[in-house]
């Protein structure tokens, strides 16, 4: 599905074994770079989510520091993982910018945990798109506009589905509603993980 605002929802996109290398790539991911959580920048309160990321960059949240992307693990301070070369490839079959992305976010959603209306404001670069990937349990996604109140259209996403933000909807309110618990079976701890390929600085 697209609409002229630059939204693509593309149900279905990864086949169940593409989803199933794709989830080897993140548990390899996660072994070097373990998931931890993240903190609102003024109250410290955490996160309903737990992430990592792989990639030159990484997208962290603390008190001390607020929203921003890093090279290295809050807590490890390790540089990140590479991003797998599949990840960079759907990246140019689905965007038409000129340079590969900088930052991997992995999101792992359990039962109860959400995402607030946001906007992926942190990049140099908002020309470039926004790819993002569901993997596991179906979610209920919302995206409105540019500002916070505007309307906002909602997408049952499931698992294998990718969702483009570009064009006018590349600085669209988005975030998830809820989880909806046992509809995959693709993670045998059950839940959702989502990817968020995003270009940071520009090209």
């Amino acid at each position: 599905m697209t609409d002229a605002a630059g939204l693509r929802h593309l149900p279905g996109y990864l086949n169940a074994r593409e989803q199933t290398l794709v989830l080897q790539r993140v548990r390899a991911v996660i072994s070097d770079a373990p998931p931890f959580v993240p903190r609102m920048p003024r109250t410290g309160r955490p996160f309903s989510v737990r992430m990592t990321n792989c990639g030159p960059l990484g997208w962290v949240s603390d008190q001390a520091g607020g929203y921003r992307y890093q090279a290295t693990h809050p807590e490890t301070g390790r540089p990140w993982p590479a991003m797998p070369p599949m990840l960079i490839d759907l990246w140019r079959a689905l965007t038409a910018y000129p340079a590969q992305p900088e930052a991997c976010l992995i999101n792992f959603y359990a039962a109860g945990a959400r995402m607030g209306a946001h906007r992926d404001a942190d990049e140099e670069d908002k020309a470039a798109p926004v790819v993002s990937i569901s993997l596991g349990d179906d979610a209920i996604f919302h995206v409105g506009g540019a500002r916070r109140n505007d309307p906002k259209q909602r997408i049952r996403l499931r698992s294998g589905d990718v969702v483009v933000l570009g064009g006018a909807a590349r600085m669209a309110y988005h975030g998830i509603d809820r989880i909806l618990p046992a509809t995959s079976r693709l993670l045998a701890e059950s839940g959702r993980i989502n990817l968020t390929l995003r270009r940071v600085n520009k090209a």
